[in-house]
């Protein structure tokens, strides 16, 4: 693992723990449910892993863009996802942690 590679490793499991620390479950799930497609809300959240850009997380989640942009700047404006620009185009998210697709917001 390169050091830059185990760096960005090492803060991500710190944002998860100090999100589990500070923000509950049901917090988040009411955030992210927000909206007439709560289940693809929370599929677009949960794909907030870092590792894909915004327009493949609309496209997996079967969200269109504005609605997507307008969920994920709420959901950055809230403390739950993180925003990470790779360049002018590239911008991925990274959420505090992933939730249930049950909405009764206690882990699987």
């Amino acid at each position: 693992m390169k050091e830059n590679e185990k760096f960005e490793w090492l803060l991500e499991c710190l944002m998860h723990i100090i999100g589990r620390a500070s923000i509950k479950i049901e917090e988040v799930n009411a955030i992210v449910r927000k909206g007439k497609k709560p289940g693809k809300q929370v599929k677009a959240y949960n794909l907030c892993d870092g590792t894909l850009t915004q327009n493949e997380i609309a496209k997996k989640a079967g969200l269109d863009q504005g609605n997507f942009s307008r969920s994920v700047e709420r959901w950055v404006k809230n403390g739950i996802v993180f925003r990470f620009e790779k360049g002018k185009k590239e911008v991925t998210f990274l959420h505090i942690f992933p939730i249930p697709e049950k909405s009764n917001g206690k882990p699987k």
